[in-house]
């Protein structure tokens, strides 16, 4: 059936799509452009003849990279931390997000100002670090997971999908003979997989970019590849600009831009796997009070 659009409503639709075309600029174009420093030739780029399509194609800034030693060892601890830490997080979370949902049991309100009052004063650097120090987790990998755990932001949006989900489910599950065990396992999870694979989402990549607390907690051989591929930037800058070079910092912004591009693009590959998820829990997280 044929439908007839007003020219307002053909004016609103044309506003949204320029939007959407141009937000889409803003997000491609800086990553095409760093894609295509990474792989161009020194010339072309002393030339100022790259922008979007690479010219005269050269791997030596990947090679370079990849040969680094102990590379692959600190893209190896990124992936624990990653699965580690996502795994940890969404596991504590849960569990502390569950009660928090019955607004009818005691003390309810009292924790949740408490998060919420964590979530914008926190103890800052110095005291985080003394606690840490404290734990005995300093040159550990626990450092990195465990501080970590609970973010506020994620913890509130599972409380208010967890409110979303009818109580009905829970007294219908409770006559059947299931405690409040069995409900969280075989009603409320499978029912909370939008939820759980937005925060899994935002959890996966605040453990995947992390690297100041590495710096801080923990020992050269269990560096994260962002601290790795920091360190190379900033080596590789320095040698360029004192050298007073032109070929060497030209060979400094493409390894820059190779360092870029091998550190967020499997963030990337991952989120389309999870898109169809991530829009629908951030969309009812966000209506629930």
């Amino acid at each position: 059936m044929k439908t007839y659009r007003t020219p307002s409503s053909l004016f609103f639709s044309f506003v949204v799509y320029l939007v959407m075309v141009l937000s889409l600029a803003v997000c491609l174009i800086p990553f095409l452009y760093m894609l295509s420093l990474s792989i161009s030739s020194p010339k072309a780029i002393i030339n100022n003849e790259v922008f979007l399509i690479p010219k005269g194609l050269n791997l030596q800034s990947y090679i370079q990279i990849f040969t680094y030693p102990n590379f692959f060892k600190a893209y190896g601890n990124t992936f624990f931390y990653t699965f580690a830490g996502t795994a940890i997080s969404l596991m504590l979370m849960i569990l502390f997000a569950y009660p928090l949902s019955k607004t009818r049991l005691k003390g309810v309100k009292f924790v949740m100002r408490l998060v919420i009052f964590s979530m914008f004063f926190s103890g800052g650097l110095i005291p985080n670090y003394l606690l840490v120090s404290y734990l005995g987790l300093t040159n550990t990998r626990l450092a990195m997971l465990i501080p970590f755990a609970i973010n506020q932001f994620n913890l509130i949006l599972l409380i208010n999908f967890f409110k979303s989900i009818p109580l009905d489910l829970e007294e219908a599950a409770i006559i059947d003979g299931l405690d409040y065990k069995g409900i969280l396992v075989l009603i409320i999870l499978p029912l909370s997989t939008a939820a759980l694979a937005t925060v899994g989402l935002y959890t996966a990549v605040f453990f995947w970019n992390e690297w100041f607390h590495g710096l801080i907690y923990l020992k050269s051989s269990q560096f994260p590849v962002m601290l790795f591929l920091r360190n190379i930037v900033t080596g590789t800058s320095m040698v360029g600009d004192a050298a007073g070079s032109g070929d060497k910092s030209t060979i400094a912004i493409s390894i820059k831009s190779a360092v870029i591009i091998t550190s967020t693009l499997p963030i990337i590959i991952l989120y389309p796997f999870l898109q169809r998820y991530f829009v629908k829990g951030v969309m009812i997280g966000a209506v629930k009070g």
